[in-house]
């Protein structure tokens, strides 16, 4: 089947399996960076918390910056083999270097060491995962398609989380074996997942951007008002996640007092968050996919309200709340990046080019700023309602469960908000799509006037968007 047809009538199984492959080898990649990694090095090691905990700031700082800068250069660069996989594939050595000097460090690693490699990871993370995430826009123009093509890599995702965070079951909790066999399995995984990727799904062929000047080009981007709620309901709901991904530990050990379950409730929650990815794919078909998102957020609030509530030996109600909020979980992971690429569309009505890697690149920034000041939030007011893990009473376990329970509703309802009412139907997807191909099928013969007008009816919630 041709990329062409492919796109209308929607990639073949082994096509999206082939595609969401890299997911797991990169998100297995993730966990020792956020879980493993910081108390390895601290304790283990040695380094310190407080020369480990600078270190990766500079480190995060920097991963900040070249996320909008790769979606920048792999939008400008075509070669012969596409503007997305030639970077997948110059990333794979880059990255694998990099982890093999962080995950079997010398003896006595120093700041400068944990910061240039870890700097240099991060760097070959965003080589592969930035182009890998814009390609998945460009893959499909069906509204829908776009929605199956996310939930098959943020499965793969998903399974690569679980794998990862288990393994430690595995090494009887030794870091330092635990980044070994990480790193072995990094080393034969990510070049076999991400060729595998590259050789068996075709790019589609994009122009291009066209020179546009900083300041026009920052005009059409944060003049696209579907993007601007997109993105700030997507940085809201980050947070929503991020702070009880950041509490759970605690929240199990503490406000539970049950650390034994902490293995299967993880499991559970994300077993069910896979599970549920066809029954978001099919309602995102009847009403919509930001309406479907949309439902999924109400449901995790209506679920994390009665976090609080529970206490010691409440186990088993968490978990139906651990499968509930999972359900939820395949709603987050898959659509509000389907969501971004209908977004893209418009900026490709108004500039004439694809840069769907700048688009990613601000995504990639909203994710990690999400979740940084999740941890951010969550620690000092901890520590200010008087919350001490290191003690042998801890204190205050009622702002744990605040903070774990309600807190992420507030975030969520607000994000609920901004785009309840979002402008970007699946028929105003499809009018954007036509408009596109009409001008670029007159482009040989209108000059490009770079300013694009249509007309919408007074009924349509996007009319305040006409011009574009």
């Amino acid at each position: 089947m041709s990329q062409a047809n492919a796109a209308s009538a929607g990639l073949s199984r082994s096509m999206l399996f082939a595609y969401g492959l890299p997911g797991l080898p990169l998100a297995a990649l993730g966990v020792p960076l956020y879980v493993y990694l910081p108390a390895f090095y601290a304790e283990e090691l040695g380094l310190g918390l407080a020369s480990v905990g600078g270190a990766l700031l500079i480190a995060r700082i920097w991963d900040l910056l070249t996320d909008p800068l790769m979606g920048r250069v792999s939008d400008a660069l075509p070669t012969p083999w596409g503007r997305r996989r030639p970077w997948m594939l110059l990333g794979i050595p880059f990255l694998l270097i990099s982890a093999w000097f962080l995950f079997l460090p010398e003896e006595a690693p120093g700041f400068l060491y944990l910061m240039a490699w870890t700097m240099a990871l991060y760097f070959g993370s965003t080589m592969i995962l930035l182009p890998y995430s814009a390609w998945g826009a460009e893959l499909s123009q069906s509204y829908n398609e776009r929605s199956r093509i996310t939930a098959w890599r943020e499965g793969f995702v998903v399974v690569g989380t679980v794998a990862a965070a288990a393994l430690p079951s595995f090494t009887g909790d030794d870091r330092g074996l635990t980044l070994e066999w990480l790193l072995i399995g990094i080393i034969v995984l990510l070049p076999l997942c991400v060729v595998a990727a590259c050789a068996m799904v075709n790019e589609p062929s994009r122009q291009p951007p066209k020179p546009l000047s900083w300041r026009r080009s920052a005009a059409i981007l944060f003049g696209n008002g579907p993007f601007l709620r997109l993105i700030s309901a997507y940085f809201l709901n980050g947070i929503a996640i991020g702070l009880p991904s950041t509490l759970f530990l605690l929240y199990v050990k503490f406000g539970l007092e049950a650390e034994s379950w902490t293995g299967p409730l993880l499991l559970t929650y994300f077993v069910c968050g896979i599970a549920a990815l066809p029954l978001w794919l099919w309602l995102a078909k009847r009403i919509g996919k930001h309406r479907a998102w949309c439902t999924a957020m109400l449901g995790a609030c209506a679920v994390f309200v009665w976090v609080p509530l529970l206490g010691p030996g409440d186990t088993w109600a968490f978990l139906v709340i651990c499968i509930l909020s999972g359900i939820a979980l395949g709603a987050d992971l898959a659509l509000p990046p389907a969501i971004q690429a209908d977004v893209i569309d418009l900026d490709r009505l108004r500039s004439g080019s694809e840069r769907a890697g700048v688009y990613f690149g601000l995504w990639g920034v909203a994710t990690k700023l999400a979740l940084a000041l999740a941890v951010g939030l969550s620690f000092p007011l901890l520590d200010l309602a008087g919350f001490d893990p290191a003690a042998e009473q801890p204190g205050a376990v009622w702002s744990l469960a605040l903070l774990y329970g309600l807190a992420p509703v507030v975030f969520k309802l607000a994000a609920i908000a901004l785009v309840w009412q979002f402008p970007i139907t699946q028929q105003r997807q499809r009018r954007v799509r036509a408009l596109i191909e009409r001008r670029e099928n007159r482009r040989s013969t209108v000059p490009e006037t770079g300013n694009v007008s249509f007309t919408v009816h007074r009924n349509d919630p996007s009319s305040h968007h006409g011009r574009l």
